[in-house]
């Protein structure tokens, strides 16, 4: 999509919290939400400041989702024009403090599938596991995924539970117990708006017509309980017990302005033809940052602030969201509106951007240590973990993702 007159970096809103430099939700950016103010329904809103402006033309953002990329980029426009500061006429009385507001999850989500699209992450992981030979031989052919739990998918603040699940060291039979190597993951999500019929695949020329926007994604992970369950067939009870993602869904108009080229070494193979067009080569990559803080029960009592503990960009990512959409639908497999794609870990070359503590601490042989004295090779009761994101550039206007949060309990 061309950019147009919504990207201007120029552009004011009347709402004066919008125009502060270090806002995530500038009028550059209107990120769609569910939300209710007091005892009111669930109404769509769009983030402005610190505010939440309602949009009564819509129930439902999986109704606006189903309309297609077209009718989200008209509304868009609309709300843009709607929320300039030189608007004579301000529709103040659809204005809601954020701060009065419940968030709630932005679609309803009917299928939630995890990619695992960084090469850094397969590639620290498999070390750990394989050290002569880290990614298997498909890796660099096909974006690898599973079909995840969507039932158990949960807005941002919601508190997580510790899983118990079978747990086996050694040579001894497996135990039933609680979680003791608990995980979070850093990643980005997608959501599906118009669907593809099934038996019908989606071109990578028209992936991106099928993506409504992206929301942050922590997909908790039992990496004890993963680690006894997952061959042959992979992921199951590890991962579904919990997926954290935040309540904004910043459309992929916004992030127009920070499209970059594709990720690419010279030392990879070129992608597949269904998996590879000068579109997706050019501009298939977003220059967004990642970032994980985390806070501790002990932290919080002594008044400590949340410590940074990494921080990753996306444009490093090996397969694009367009490739996860197309090879989703490269079999005659449905996308439907409200459908979640996740990432998968979004890490990248340097330790510090290593975006779950399997890495970060190198399966525990690396605790991190905290500003409270503490260490952490894994999650601890009362542990919160708090993701943001973001978008800079020196052309554009700063937007940002919201937080993704979550106390384990």
């Amino acid at each position: 999509m061309p950019l147009n007159e919504t990207h201007d970096p120029t552009l004011r809103s009347w709402v004066e919290s919008a125009n502060l430099p270090d806002a995530d939700f500038p009028i550059q950016n209107l990120p769609f939400c569910v939300f209710r103010h007091g005892h009111s329904a669930r109404r769509v809103g769009v983030a402005i400041g610190d505010s939440i402006l309602d949009v009564p033309d819509y129930t439902s953002l999986n109704d606006l989702a189903a309309r297609g990329r077209g009718a989200c980029s008209e509304l868009r426009m609309k709300l843009s024009r709607a929320l300039r500061a030189d608007n004579p006429y301000p529709p103040k009385a659809l204005l809601y403090p954020m701060s009065e507001c419940r968030l709630d999850l932005p679609l309803e989500i009917g299928d939630y599938s995890d990619f695992y699209a960084s090469i850094f992450h397969a590639t620290n992981v498999g070390s750990m596991f394989r050290p002569d030979n880290p990614l298997l031989p498909n890796y660099k052919y096909v974006p690898i995924g599973y079909h995840g739990r969507a039932s158990s998918v949960v807005v941002s603040g919601t508190p997580v539970r510790r899983p118990c699940g079978q747990l086996q060291s050694g040579d001894h039979p497996p135990v039933f117990e609680a979680s003791r190597q608990l995980d979070y993951e850093s990643e980005l999500g997608v959501f599906i708006c118009c669907e593809n019929r099934l038996g019908e695949p989606i071109p990578i020329e028209k992936a991106e017509d099928h993506m409504f926007g992206v929301c942050l994604v922590n997909d908790w992970s039992a990496r004890d309980i993963q680690r006894w369950e997952y061959q042959p067939l992979g992921p199951f009870l590890a991962k579904s017990f919990a997926t954290t993602i935040s309540p904004f869904v910043v459309t992929m108009d916004a992030l127009d302005p920070f499209r970059v080229p594709r990720f690419h070494r010279g030392i990879d193979p070129q992608p597949l033809a269904y998996l590879d067009c000068e579109g997706d080569r050019t501009r298939g990559g977003i220059a967004l940052t990642l970032e994980v803080w985390l806070t501790t029960g002990k932290m919080r009592a002594e008044k400590i602030e949340p410590v940074l503990v990494s921080r990753a960009g996306f444009d490093h990512m090996y397969w694009t969201l367009a490739q996860m959409v197309t090879h989703h639908a490269s079999n005659g497999c449905n996308l439907r509106p409200g459908d979640l794609l996740g990432s998968g870990t979004v890490s990248g070359p340097e330790k510090s951007a290593r975006g779950c503590l399997l890495e970060l601490t190198w399966r525990g042989t690396e605790p991190l240590r905290l500003p409270s004295g503490e260490s952490r090779t894994f999650l601890e009761d009362g542990d919160e973990v708090i993701m943001r994101g973001y978008a800079e550039s020196a052309t554009a206007r700063r937007i940002g993702l919201g937080e993704c949060r979550g106390t384990l309990v």
